[in-house]
C-alpha cells in the first residue's frame, strides 16, 4: 500500500510545484508581481521522505498521462494562470489527505498551502483583470 500512496505524493508534488511554477513565472515575467515571491516560498514546502517518494514513480506507466483535449487549448494568460492555480490547489488537497496517513505536519503544511493558494488566486486575478 505504501508504494501506492507514494506514487499518489509523487505525482502530486509535481503538479503542486509545477502549476506554481507556471504561474510563479508568468507573474514575475510579465506583471513583474511581487506575489511571484510568495508563489516561490510555497513551492519551497519540505517533504521529509521525498528520496523514499522518489523510488516509487512509475511516469512511463501513468494510465492518465495523456493530454484531454481541454488540456490542449488555453485561450489567454488568464486561462493559463487560472488552470495552473487550480492544478496546484487540487494536487494540494491531495497532498494534505494523504499525508494524513504518513505525516501529520507535512498534512498541516499542504493545507496551509491550499489556503494560501486560494487567497493569492484573489489576488493574482485582481491584478490581471484587464487582460
Amino acid at each position: 500500500m505504501k508504494s501506492n500512496l507514494f506514487r499518489t505524493c509523487d505525482a502530486n508534488l509535481n503538479r503542486f510545484k509545477e502549476g506554481i511554477r507556471v504561474v510563479e513565472d508568468i507573474l514575475r515575467y510579465e506583471f513583474n508581481s511581487p506575489l511571484a515571491k510568495e508563489l516561490k516560498e510555497l513551492r519551497h514546502i519540505k517533504v521529509p521522505n521525498y528520496e523514499e517518494i522518489i523510488k516509487y514513480r512509475d511516469s512511463l506507466n501513468d494510465i492518465l498521462k495523456s493530454s484531454t483535449k481541454s488540456e490542449l487549448k488555453r485561450n489567454s494568460l488568464k486561462d493559463i494562470i487560472i488552470s495552473n492555480l487550480k492544478r496546484a490547489q487540487e494536487s494540494s488537497r491531495v497532498l494534505e489527505e494523504i499525508y494524513k496517513l504518513i505525516d501529520i505536519n507535512t498534512s498541516e503544511e499542504f493545507k496551509t498551502a491550499r489556503y494560501k493558494l486560494y487567497n493569492l488566486e484573489k489576488e493574482i486575478l485582481e491584478l490581471i483583470q484587464d487582460i
